[in-house]
């Protein structure tokens, strides 16, 4: 048993510039970006002065919400801008967006597990079915959808699914499933029909909404939630899961996901991270791949 510590090698259009002070310095294409970042209880490599220089946008949070904020922007940075992703047979184009929520429509440290997601659909052959939960713009979507899978991609937020057309759209893809639904009814419904699925991604929020308001806490839910989906999964079938709650270890994921899909053909877990130019590594969630 090991726990792996993965930083995604392919990306040409993202580069962590510097971390620390609780803030993170992104580049994403040609702009670079300021934001908080919680994890990042270090010093700044680099002077205060360079990182105002370099930004074209930095986020503020709103004193009175802490999960909101707004971004200040110098003249000439847009709203929204096109960043590209590519490893071997898989060529994405994403629009990313500066929410109000400091997030920008991508996760970068995720494109270790879209690489393991292209090359396992790949594995598996064309038209394998992929459900994809808490799915947000669609990264592992398309990863699944560029190798050949048949995908299925569930959110509970309407706009986030648009936002996922237009990623599948700019890249060139088509033909995935949209399903604008609450994860938990979601999984319980296929189960009731008897649905399998060659391939589970599962990439939950700490807490979160329904479109019907359902409430959804990561410590209380996803053990019932990894149960039904054990019974989607088919023989042979593969699972993602990542955590960004801080507080859950990979040894926990590792131990849910296992206790209930069986026996474990493969597996991987451990820390998804990033490093910045002066090699401070930044920790940025937890996950678990397995093939049972």
């Amino acid at each position: 048993m090991k726990s792996e510590l993965l930083i995604p090698f392919h990306w040409q259009d993202y580069e962590l510039i510097d971390s620390g002070n609780f803030e993170k310095l992104e580049r994403f294409g040609a702009y670079v970006l300021s934001r908080p970042e919680p994890q990042a209880i270090w010093n700044k490599s680099l002077p205060e002065t360079q990182w105002e220089q370099m930004a074209g946008a930095a986020f503020k949070k709103d004193r009175k919400n802490e999960d909101r904020g707004e971004w200040m922007l110098r003249q000439g940075m847009p709203q929204q801008w096109f960043i590209g992703y590519r490893y071997r047979g898989m060529k994405l184009r994403l629009r990313l967006g500066l929410t109000a929520f400091k997030h920008v429509g991508v996760f970068p440290e995720q494109a270790e597990n879209w690489d393991w997601i292209y090359d396992r659909v790949q594995q598996q052959g064309a038209g394998a079915n992929v459900l994809n939960l808490f799915a947000y713009t669609g990264g592992a979507s398309l990863a699944a959808r560029s190798a050949g899978a048949e995908v299925t991609h569930v959110d509970s937020v309407k706009q986030v699914i648009s936002w996922s057309r237009e990623n599948m759209e700019a890249s060139g893809l088509n033909h995935i499933r949209w399903v604008v639904e609450d994860a938990m009814k979601f999984v319980r419904r296929e189960r009731k029909r008897g649905r399998t699925y060659a391939g589970i991604i599962l990439d939950p929020p700490a807490y979160g909404r329904g479109p019907d308001g359902e409430k959804w806490v990561l410590e209380q839910h996803i053990n019932e939630l990894l149960t039904e989906c054990a019974r989607l999964l088919a023989p042979g079938g593969f699972v993602v899961l990542n955590l960004y709650s801080m507080g859950f270890s990979a040894l926990l994921a590792r131990t849910a996901v296992r206790q209930l899909f069986g026996p474990v053909q493969s597996e991987q877990f451990g820390e998804l991270y990033l490093s910045d130019r002066s090699e401070k590594a930044l920790p940025l969630g937890v996950y678990y791949r397995g093939v049972f």
